[in-house]
């Protein structure tokens, strides 16, 4: 059986309380009654299904708590005393009652009882740390990829971030858009490695950007602003591994009145230029090493300016798109679905890249995956700060 599908990450952090168990399960246990019933008359006497209520109060505790579940022991007892004193369900006499194997199913009865209390009071304390938990990675997560404005300017802004894992809730691929006085500034990226120091990782490489955006005049040195970040942070964190604390990334630059897009690409995958008429991948073919790894590099970072025009939308995206894999092993062909849809509003382009990915991978994701998708909107230039809805 498949898995649920998991949601992208976004929108406030809410304490929802244990998660509620499956219909089937909460309905189970009056099931098993069911069958019990039906059985038991069917059955030549030498034969007492009845003994099968023993099983009860476990089968409750699945799903249900303490309180149930010592309802379900007690219910269990006095049906089994029912159906062994009971000639006209069981066509056994009342002699049977007190019969050496009853009692002895009676008191196996109440002690898997008890057992199944403290079990269902044991799984609902585990449910609510759990819940908790996932409050506060959600509150994590929110504070490291706060949601992004849907509106700046003259840009649609959406994303959404899919963790690979169903239980996790953040990790090392990143985005950000930040508008300046040089226009709106787009960031996406990914941490090598997994795990705490990853999540560090990401949260100062966004904390570097949200400050540098602002102050460097140029998508060159902003680039290698951040890379002075992330080399002091490798240096800082310290170890053998310093130099492979590297994080690819991709620097966007929109200018007020749009018409032109500049791109920076350090060792990430690039950007694809969405049209009407044509999906394009912006990659000169110039990238500049990761972040971190800048003693590689042998010139200046280099930009790219491409033309944008309304209607047109940029597509920023993780290698955990294009690195998903079919059954076969194949990889997701990326531009190939997107010439395959269609001119798609940036809400529902992601939407569909989303599910399209799952049923693709069978919800067998491999790695985390993050998108950004940014429309340039018709309506002439307007103020970069502007995050309003339209």
């Amino acid at each position: 059986m498949r898995s649920p599908r998991r949601q992208p990450v976004a929108g406030a952090a809410t304490r929802t309380g244990p998660p509620v168990s499956p219909a089937w399960m909460r309905w189970l246990p009056v099931c098993y009654v069911a069958v019990v019933l039906i059985l038991e008359p069917l059955t030549p006497v030498d034969w007492p299904v009845s003994f099968l209520l023993v099983a009860l109060p476990l089968v409750t505790a699945f799903a249900h708590g303490p309180l149930v579940v010592a309802g379900a022991t007690a219910l269990a007892v006095v049906l089994e005393g029912v159906l062994a004193g009971t000639p006209c369900c069981a066509g056994r006499s009342v002699g049977y009652l007190w019969d050496r194997h009853y009692v002895a199913d009676y008191v196996c009865t109440v002690l898997v009882g008890a057992l199944g209390t403290i079990l269902a009071a044991h799984r609902i304390h585990r449910e609510r740390t759990l819940a908790d938990v996932r409050f506060v990675a959600d509150i994590a997560q929110r504070v490291l990829l706060r949601p992004l404005p849907r509106r700046i300017g003259n840009l649609r802004l959406e994303s959404f971030y899919l963790s690979a894992a169903a239980e996790a809730r953040i990790g090392g691929d990143l985005y950000e858009a930040v508008p300046t006085a040089f226009g709106v500034r787009l960031l996406i990226g990914d941490v090598r490695g997994k795990g705490l120091l990853a999540v560090e990782t990401a949260a100062a490489v966004l904390g570097a950007f949200r400050e540098a955006a602002h102050e460097e005049p140029d998508l060159a040195a902003l680039a290698r602003r951040m890379e002075q970040s992330v080399s002091r942070r490798a240096a800082h964190i310290g170890g053998s591994e310093t130099g492979e604390r590297f994080v690819t990334a991709v620097f966007v630059e929109i200018p007020a009145d749009g018409r032109v897009v500049r791109v920076v690409n350090c060792g990430h995958p690039p950007p694809l230029l969405i049209r009407p008429d044509e999906v394009r991948e912006l990659d000169s073919g110039r990238s500049g090493p990761p972040l971190n790894l800048g003693m590689l590099l042998t010139e200046a970072h280099h930009i790219d300016s491409y033309p944008f025009r309304p209607g047109e939308q940029l597509l920023l995206y993780t290698d955990g798109v294009t690195e998903t894999r079919d059954a076969n092993g194949v990889f997701y062909p990326l531009a190939r679905r997107l010439r395959s849809w269609g001119p798609l509003e940036p809400r529902t382009l992601l939407d569909r890249l989303h599910h399209d990915l799952l049923d693709y991978s069978g919800d067998r994701l491999q790695d985390d995956t993050a998108a950004l998708a940014a429309c340039l909107l018709d309506g002439g230039p307007r103020s970069v700060d502007d995050s309003s809805e339209p």
